[in-house]
């Protein structure tokens, strides 16, 4: 109950960066759900916002509780993106898609003016890597793919990588919203996770990594008696 708690506490104090009028990239997952609940709200009394979903299950929940969205392809600027994180460092450096949605929301948070990052304290770390990093892959080839992706994170000095394809009912390879799969790396740690983005984003048959480097421009973390703000 209490991670429950912490997520909503800094999905509260995310609420604060938002402003009437704004375009705000909606972000995936468990936190980001909270997020989307309390706009919603916030809408209800009257505040105007268009909302760019990051995911298909973001756009059904934020159709849902009536937040007004636009097809990112209709949009000039993002203000403001408000996502979750599976993991997040004291560099604001990020592991992000264990909700599959890592292309769609790394697409969002680069074109945004602010990426807040809300997160309950268990995904507050000190080294990446902990995690399994999420790699989309194109379902061509992504068996080669999958070796390159473990020779580019050696590269990066992590040792012994595990690479494995994420799959679903049937023990079939989940298709993520952009028609891809995903490649879950359990790397234990990620010494550089810099080197590591830019050796798999070499990797031809990678659509895009977790890796969320300097994008995060303010972290909240939660706790059970509120959140605390880190901007970088």
């Amino acid at each position: 109950m209490s991670i429950e708690l912490e997520k909503e506490n800094s999905a509260h104090a995310a609420i604060e960066y938002v402003e009437d009028g704004m375009t705000i990239g909606l972000g995936t997952g468990s936190t980001a759900k909270y997020f989307v609940e309390l706009l919603a709200e916030e809408v209800a009394e009257g505040l105007v916002v268009r909302g760019v979903p990051t995911s298909e299950q973001t756009r059904r929940l934020a159709e849902s509780l009536g937040v007004p969205l636009v097809d990112v392809e209709q949009v000039d600027r993002i203000h403001l993106t408000v996502d979750g994180a599976d993991e997040v460092d004291q560099h604001a450096n990020l592991i992000k898609g264990g909700g599959a949605a890592l292309l769609r929301e790394k697409i969002i948070a680069n074109a945004s003016d602010l990426m807040v990052v809300i997160a309950d304290s268990s995904k507050y770390v000190e080294a990446l890597g902990k995690f399994p990093l999420p790699v989309e892959v194109t379902p061509f080839g992504y068996t080669i793919t999958a070796k390159k992706v473990y020779d580019a994170l050696c590269k990066a000095s992590v040792l012994k990588p595990m690479i494995k394809v994420r799959t679903g009912p049937g023990h079939k390879p989940i298709v993520t919203d952009g028609g891809n799969f995903i490649l879950d790396c359990q790397c234990g740690t990620i010494p550089d996770p810099a080197k590591a983005a830019a050796m798999l984003a070499n990797v031809p048959g990678v659509v895009e990594h977790g890796l969320f480097i300097g994008m995060a421009r303010t972290v909240i973390i939660g706790a059970e008696d509120g959140a605390t703000v880190f901007e970088y």
